[in-house]
């Protein structure tokens, strides 16, 4: 799996740029847990960041030298970049309750 990027953005609605959410998903090579964890993130972005967000996704076996900046210990990883703080969920994202807290798009209970 190359590194790849999915852009997605529009205007809010006052006509400015709506903030635009950066994640990055680590993941090792096209393994059936990596193909989806992109797949369960495209899903969650589409309903909860319409035209908003952009995903990285970065291949560690074509790539290793990009895991240490974001301190990548397991794979699938998430990072959110933008906006800040930085947050990484781990796992498959198969858990839409728990990806959405833990990107911060939904409060804990």
């Amino acid at each position: 799996m190359k590194t790849k990027s999915v852009r997605r953005r529009s205007s809010g609605s006052n006509g400015r740029p709506a903030k635009l959410w950066q994640l990055r998903l680590y993941v090792a090579g096209q393994t059936p847990r990596s193909v989806t964890a992109f797949g369960n993130l495209k899903k969650i972005c589409e309903n909860h960041l319409k035209d908003r967000y952009r995903i990285e996704v970065i291949d560690l076996l074509e790539q290793p030298h990009l895991s240490k900046g974001d301190q990548i210990l397991a794979i699938p990883t998430l990072v959110r970049k933008l906006p800040p703080p930085v947050r990484k969920t781990i796992g498959d994202l198969s858990d839409t309750e728990c990806v959405l807290v833990g990107l911060d798009l939904r409060a804990t209970n």
